[in-house]
């Protein structure tokens, strides 16, 4: 078929099936302002014997065929897979068919009732195959030719509809139930921690720290053989961890949950503090509202108090901020206090240390992110981390101005959409300014209603690095959209670039991230 016009469109070896069996097309020639000739292709010596049975010899042997039914039926399944199609709404289009047998030679008057000299195109037809396939469709005078947009539907429709894809969701739902399960390095320090009442679990970012400390407060609380069940507090910081706390153990059995689960300003709330004056009010939240928590926890009655004191993302607590947790326990010098923590994490211009001894442990796997991911942030974590999360895309850098960043990874949000990733497995981050979609939603809906957000599948989830620790995401747009480094620049990168766990997509001036992350980030990015 070399010699058919460019605006041709042949398809070879077509398999087709419907629920009673399986059609075999060989070629498929569709020709616009002619119709669709479906064509059955026999080699070797073929013949039709004197009871009008149709016979074929080849290399393997003689065996009796169908032709003119193998092809007439293969027709009408193609013709009725593509006018069932959602997509077509043309109607009934010309159809055709032909027998060609290129090796054998027949008579010019040859006929069949069931098929003319002009549907067998023999050796001495090759020649001029293109014009006879054509003119083999000029007896139809009352279907509709198709045109050049109707034979590429046709193409599209042939090639089937919603075709599983490579699906990256599933790439990455496969990746996080492998990186969920507790390693032996996590399992041991629970065993350990059974031991020991004040410890200080260290680890960099996607060590699994929050994994492993909602395990121990589901541990403590449920107790075992040779330990009794306690009444356990799960404290951080942030609004967004707090509300996946809260999420995460409401649906754990009763005696599994913490006693209490929330953020530092809960915890000041459940020990009765109502006024909260200036938000803006550093003094306020470092120095009077502990103040305030120490005179109430020493009112409160040991039904309220606790076994243990569970906190995640420990390095957010300021120095007087302990005072009150510890005294919250039912025994303030035995009672259990577990502390997660990665010191360079800390993006907030506090800092603060437990007044008692802790011992301290480990955690030096990457669990959550990709080893990609991993890479690019690795020299800023603060120990030597081995990555377990398994391959991923590369990370993708945008270079542009940081006026310019918002809008450039707002551009990021659909071709991430066409790649297969869902409104909820995405987030889009920001380092300075907030976003405004997030700064449009808090005014609308308040912290509670903005953090709800998180949770909501048809939604991508805007967000602020420093709201963010603690929580990831399947895909982020890091959008850095600060013009200069400010204070913990460095850490508020490092928390950024670690909460994807398959796909990252970093935007922003290659100058400051340079400065924030220092060299060695920027090369691992490509800058």
């Amino acid at each position: 078929m070399g010699q058919a016009p460019r605006e041709w469109t042949i398809v070879a070896n077509l398999v087709l099936a419907d629920a009673e069996r399986e059609y075999e097309i060989d070629l498929l020639v569709l020709i616009p302002g002619a119709g669709v000739v479906v064509v059955e292709v026999k080699a070797g010596s073929v013949a039709v014997d004197d009871e009008g049975r149709w016979r074929q010899h080849t290399a393997y042997g003689e065996k009796v065929i169908d032709p003119v039914g193998q092809v007439t039926r293969a027709k009408y399944a193609a013709r009725t897979y593509v006018e069932s199609d959602p997509r077509w709404s043309r109607g009934r289009l010309r159809w055709g068919h032909a027998i060609v047998v290129p090796h054998s030679s027949f008579d010019d008057d040859f006929a069949l009732p069931d098929c003319p000299r002009s549907l067998v195109h023999d050796r001495d037809d090759m020649g001029d195959l293109v014009a006879r396939l054509r003119d083999s469709l000029a007896g139809d005078r009352t279907s509709p030719v198709p045109t050049e947009r109707d034979c590429d539907q046709i193409v599209e429709i042939l090639r089937g509809r919603n075709l599983p894809l490579r699906d990256v969701v599933a790439l990455a739902a496969e990746r996080e139930d492998r990186t969920e399960r507790l390693t032996e390095e996590q399992a041991m320090i629970l065993d350990v921690t059974r031991l020991l009442n004040r410890v200080e679990i260290r680890g960099g970012a996607g060590s699994g720290k929050t994994s492993l400390a909602l395990a121990q407060v589901r541990s403590l609380a449920a107790g075992r053989a040779d330990r009794p069940s306690q009444r356990v507090a799960l404290l951080c910081y942030s609004i967004g961890l707090a509300s996946l706390f809260k999420r995460v153990t409401q649906i754990w059995r009763h005696n599994h949950r913490p006693a209490f689960v929330g953020t530092y300003e809960d915890f000041a709330r459940y020990l009765g503090v109502t006024d909260f004056g200036d938000r803006e009010n550093i003094s306020f939240w470092e120095n009077e509202l502990p103040a305030t928590m120490r005179e109430l926890v020493a009112e409160l009655p040991p039904g309220r108090r606790f076994d243990s004191i569970i906190v995640d993302e420990a390095q957010d607590f300021a120095d007087d901020w302990w005072l009150p947790l510890l005294g919250a326990l039912r025994d303030q010098e035995t009672g259990g206090l577990f502390v997660y923590s990665d010191e360079n994490q800390r993006v907030f211009p506090r800092f603060g240390r437990p007044p008692v001894q802790l011992v301290p442990l480990v955690l030096d796997h990457n669990l959550r992110n990709t080893k990609q991911i991993a890479d690019v942030f690795a020299p800023l974590t603060p120990i030597r981390m081995r990555c377990r999360g398994g391959d991923g895309p590369e990370v993708t850098f945008v270079p542009c101005s940081a006026d310019e960043a918002v809008d450039v990874a707002d551009d990021q949000i659909d071709p991430l959409l066409d790649e297969g990733w869902r409104p909820e497995d995405v987030a889009l981050i920001t380092t300075g300014k907030r976003h405004p979609e997030q700064a449009w939603r808090q005014e609308l809906d308040g912290q509670d209603g903005y953090w709800a957000c998180y949770w909501d599948a048809a939604q991508v989830f805007y967000g602020h690095v420093l709201g963010f620790k603690g929580l990831e995401r399947r895909v982020v747009v890091l959008c850095v959209n600060e013009s200069a480094t400010h204070d913990r620049a460095r850490e508020k990168l490092y928390v950024g670039l670690s909460r994807a766990t398959d796909r990252l997509i970093v935007v922003g001036d290659p100058a400051v991230i340079r400065e924030m992350g220092g060299q060695e980030v920027a090369k691992r990015l490509g800058l």
